[in-house]
């Protein structure tokens, strides 16, 4: 017998995307979810983790403005070519320790950084206001 496909649908998917799930558990959201970032168990933003290529790819283009932040594993450049705002990056290891951290603006290229396998972004300003520095050590939860 074949394993019965049950759709969750919710008001609140990141991406706008369709939950999926079989009878036995398996599967997730096509293209990220929404968790915490937090630093020594303090939370400093909501943040949406990227999970898919096209995710990835997309990233934060088309979008005015931005609240939290969004991480994108497995990528270690990002660009601002085409953005309407300026952004804060930070260059992640595997285990979320912050390597280097920047401010790009628009229409600039932030090149890969030794150690980063990781990057998070956030709006021009955001990485101040939380006072995150490399060094850091950070935790996604939910």
């Amino acid at each position: 017998m074949a394993p019965t496909l049950v759709l969750l649908v919710t008001a609140a998917r990141p991406f706008g995307s369709v939950g999926f799930t079989t009878a036995r558990g398996f599967g997730r959201d096509r293209d990220g979810y929404m968790a915490w970032l937090l630093r020594n168990g303090e939370v400093l933003a909501s943040v949406e983790v990227a999970s898919s290529l096209a995710a990835r790819s997309r990233g934060l283009l088309g979008k005015k403005s931005f609240e939290g932040a969004l991480l994108l594993r497995h990528t270690r450049s990002v660009h601002t070519i085409g953005m309407r705002f300026a952004i804060d990056v930070a260059f992640l290891t595997d285990d979320l320790s912050v390597v280097a951290t920047t401010t790009l603006g628009r229409q600039r290229i932030a090149l890969p950084r030794r150690g980063g396998r990781s990057v998070l972004e956030a709006e021009a300003g955001a990485f101040a206001r939380w006072q995150l520095a490399p060094g850091d050590q950070l935790e996604i939860k939910g």
